[in-house]
């Protein structure tokens, strides 16, 4: 084998694999394609759903904003968004800006590869199985389950596939020790140590996405002043080279397209043609202190801020939680000093949009969350975390019944999973045993959670879809309240089917509430009376139907057995 430096171009080359609008087929296209068909194109179809904001961030958005100019003004993002593509005067403009900046988007570029470092090499002139790049592969430390490849396995990648790892290593790469770079001054023993993670590895990412790549895209740009945009890392000179600092990002676009490791590709002619199997990663720069104007993420406010520390933190995913169940946060539209959450700027924006008149009520809003779990010190990478939702956009507007009921109903789930764990609960404590712990063990809460998950979504789509008809939304809403009582009854049903004799006779346990040592009795038919309290307390509208449909006994009054009842 021998190696190549032929120009693999990402204007032009097809790396970006991408579904039609309409079609619904799937091709492979360049920058420069996707950006004047990004009108008929939706959505990157990629190797793990962590790329997509990788190559949003990387490459697209700032390719668009820097050629077009960023929008500075409400008036002309949303002259923008209402187009629904890009004007002949645009597409010229995107053109010339290709042809201006070919040489920079080059792969295996001599002397500035793309989002690389030109001769880079470690002091011994050691390279790496190109493992290290691939979020679900084995490399050193980092052994997914139920790999089939080991560590010292090959791992030839086609150029675009080389191209879509290196930027999902810029954004998620993991920390810990790395390589040291010949050239580099802070190198020790042939290594850097304290390397963070990637930028997008510190947040809880937050994609809102359109009707199109073209709407995905105005969606996903902000509104700022033009002294907060900067450069792209294509259009710094000189180049970036071996050594890397500590400092904070002087505008988005240096954000978006931030070289937190210092990489170079090594291509190969193989018997299936052009690879990259050996590549140098080594340690690049950090950010200094996060910027607020970070678009991509929720925000969390940090409880007692020491001097000089941000007032609020980026919200990171909770594994094994659906996207819904953080709808809180999602909806914090309007921020305030003492508010325990806030939204993205985005969603902020669109709401604005909402307000303008650009975006309807009930346009088709997607979001998306994305982040990688890691473990032993975030040397490894441990899940990969991604949902999508429908978000109905009229839930944006603060104190408005599409609000209140959005937020009403996921509330609602929550409490529904709280319901059955302390059922679970009363019963572990009438047959003698202590209530599963929250941090240990699997409750049945998750199962209601799990149960519920279909129908929350189901619910979100038929808000986005109705908009503002609110005898619409009143009946959904109804509706949502039975389904919701009748995957929670199945489920309890469960959690009471598991008692034993005992529990019907029950237990005094003392109050640990009370000073006096009073106890308390719990036996099966206390536990099931307080559940179904606690049923209807929640799901105030299913109860009513209930109680006008027909009177409803429960175990607690007659002392028959509870299977088949209240479903």
């Amino acid at each position: 084998m021998r190696c190549v430096t032929d120009e693999y171009n990402l204007l032009t080359q097809p790396w970006l694999p991408i579904r039609h609008r309409h079609s619904g087929a799937l091709e492979a296209v360049g920058i420069a394609e996707a950006l004047l068909r990004s009108h008929e194109l939706a959505d990157l179809v990629v190797d793990v759903p962590t790329q997509v904001p990788a190559l949003l961030r990387q490459v697209l958005l700032p390719v668009m904003v820097d050629a077009l100019g960023p929008p500075t003004t409400r008036e002309g993002w949303s002259k923008r968004f209402a187009a629904g593509r890009f004007t002949d005067e645009e597409r010229d403009r995107l053109s010339e800006y290709f042809d201006q900046y070919r040489d920079r988007f080059a792969l295996f570029h001599d002397t500035r590869p793309f989002a690389q470092v030109a001769g880079l090499r470690t002091p011994k002139g050691e390279t790496k199985g190109t493992a290290v790049l691939v979020a679900t592969a084995a490399s050193g430390n980092n052994v997914p389950l139920f790999t089939s490849r080991t560590d010292g396995d090959p791992f030839p990648l086609t150029p675009g596939e080389a191209a879509r790892w290196l930027l999902h290593t810029q954004c998620w790469d993991t920390a810990a020790i790395k390589s040291g770079a010949e050239g580099d001054p802070k190198v020790k023993a042939g290594k850097t140590t304290g390397n963070p993670t990637g930028p997008l590895g510190q947040l809880g990412v937050v994609v809102p996405v359109g009707r199109s790549l073209y709407e995905t895209l105005l969606l996903n740009t902000p509104v700022h002043p033009e002294d907060m945009w900067g450069v792209p890392q294509w259009k710094r000179d000189p180049p970036f080279g071996p050594e890397w600092d500590t400092y904070a990002p002087q505008g988005l676009l240096e954000l978006w397209t931030w070289q937190s490791r210092r990489v170079r590709l090594s291509p190969e002619q193989t018997g299936d043609g052009q690879r990259v199997c050996r590549v140098v990663l080594t340690a690049g720069d950090r950010i200094s202190v996060l910027p607020e104007w970070e678009p991509h993420t929720t925000w969390t406010s940090a409880p007692n801020p020491k001097a000089g520390a941000p007032a609020r933190r980026p919200r990171r995913h909770a594994p094994g939680k659906a996207i819904w169940q953080g709808m809180e946060a999602l909806l914090a539209v309007e921020r305030e000093e003492k508010g325990k959450f806030h939204t993205s700027d985005l969603l902020r924006q669109i709401n604005s949009a909402r307000v303008d008149g650009v975006i309807a009520d009930d346009y088709p809003l997607r979001v998306q969350t994305y982040g990688l779990l890691y473990g032993n010190q975030s040397a490894v990478v441990e899940d990969i975390l991604h949902d999508a939702m429908p978000l109905p956009v009229a839930a944006l507007r603060a104190e408005g019944e599409v609000y209140d009921l959005v937020a009403e109903a996921t509330e609602q789930a929550e409490e529904l999973a709280q319901a059955v764990n302390s059922l679970s609960a009363d019963l572990r404590r009438a047959q003698g045993a202590d209530p599963i712990p929250w941090d240990k063990g699997h409750r049945p809460g998750e199962l209601v959670l799990h149960a519920l998950d279909p129908l929350v979504r189901r619910l979100l789509a038929g808000i986005s879809a109705t908009g503002t008809d609110f005898d619409v939304l009143s009946r959904g809403q109804r509706a949502w309240e039975q389904k919701a009582w009748a995957e929670t009854m199945r489920i309890a049903e469960r959690v009471l089917g598991t008692a034993s004799a005992g529990a019907f006779i029950g237990r005094e346990v003392a109050d640990k509430g009370k000073k006096d040592g009073k106890k308390v009795l719990y036996s099966l038919g206390t536990a099931e009376r307080d559940f179904r309290a606690r049923l209807a307390r929640i799901l105030p509208r299913a109860a009513e139907h209930r109680r006008e449909a027909k009177p409803e006994l429960g175990v607690a009054s007659s002392g028959a057995s509870t299977q088949g009842q209240g479903s």
